[in-house]
């Protein structure tokens, strides 16, 4: 390969050596005065042949001058690095480049939203225009932006679509058997999964387990579960990251807002797996010895 290389460029510079003598000889044919000479006499003709053939070796030149560029142009192609492709910046910010770096900010519009079904309901039972409205107040909250209307907005989150309506009450018996029901529901959901072949491998594999040993039946659906709604592989699942699995059931079950609400025991807007497994009444160290299992097998899911 590198023989080949020399040898490209011995020929380019000895194409260029030939280009430049016969510039040269052009040069001194351009400079003959033809206008005196007989147009009949052997020398007038012999070098206005030579004159024509120069121009015909320069339109050559030039062509072959282009091609060299052309291949130059295929073997050392010019990429274009798009900067903001590398930055994630997650719901309500956008990728800016500012001094030839890429840094997230808020969204600085959203569209109008004149359907009412684009309207959204958050944890603070206020109905918003449209979820980009929702982000884009919660970014400039976090950022202590002049246009935050309440910093308490900053842990603002969406509990579902649609207006808001009278919240339903979850009494004390009701929210006492919500983790027996929301472990079935878990299991029920991952055994649909399976029968449609919509699981990874490996939970399959925890599926079928869960199938056959009962003391994995809830557990191994519990971990599926976490481990799906953290989407950011940051062991913790945010506020945000609960909205798949709360705005769907929201109108269902009027005790799931309460029962997510009680799993942040330390209050800090994050779910960790102990969190969960102690809000679905499960072994919390059973979840972790799982979830340590899908980490080995898939480690781009938990970090």
């Amino acid at each position: 390969m590198r023989s080949l290389w020399l040898l490209l460029g011995l020929a380019l510079l000895a194409l260029s050596q030939v280009q430049a003598s016969e510039e040269d000889s052009l040069g001194d044919l351009d400079d003959l005065d033809l206008t005196d000479m007989d147009e009949n006499d052997e020398e007038f003709l012999r070098l206005l042949e030579d004159k024509a053939k120069a121009k015909d070796v320069q339109r050559e030149n030039e062509i072959a001058s282009q091609l060299a560029e052309v291949q130059h142009n295929l073997l050392n192609p010019v990429v274009e690095v798009d900067l903001c492709e590398t930055i994630p910046c997650g719901a309500g910010r956008i990728c800016q480049i500012h001094d030839e770096k890429p840094e997230c900010v808020c969204i600085p519009e959203c569209p109008d939203e004149i359907d009412t079904r684009r309207h959204v309901c958050t944890n603070t039972n206020e109905t918003w225009p449209s979820d980009c409205s929702v982000y884009q107040q919660r970014c400039w909250c976090d950022s202590r932006d002049e246009r935050c209307a309440n910093l308490d907005n900053a842990h603002m989150h969406i509990d579902y679509y649609g207006a808001c309506h009278e919240p339903r009450t979850c009494d004390g018996e009701d929210l006492k058997d919500f983790p027996r029901r929301m472990r079935d529901w878990l299991f029920n959901v991952m055994r649909d999964l399976a029968e449609r072949d919509e699981l990874t491998e490996h939970y399959m594999q925890m599926q079928l387990e869960a199938e056959t040993n009962h003391s994995r039946r809830w557990s191994n659906a519990a971990v599926w579960k976490w481990c799906d709604l953290d989407g950011d592989t940051d062991r913790s699942v945010s506020r945000h990251e609960l909205f798949p699995i709360r705005a769907p059931l929201v109108s269902l079950e009027h005790c799931i807002a309460p029962f997510l609400e009680s799993c942040d025991s330390n209050n800090d807007h994050r779910i960790t797996l102990v969190e969960w497994g102690a809000c679905l009444e499960l072994d919390a160290d059973d979840l972790i010895e799982q979830c340590d299992d899908v980490k080995r097998a898939k480690p781009h899911m938990l970090g």
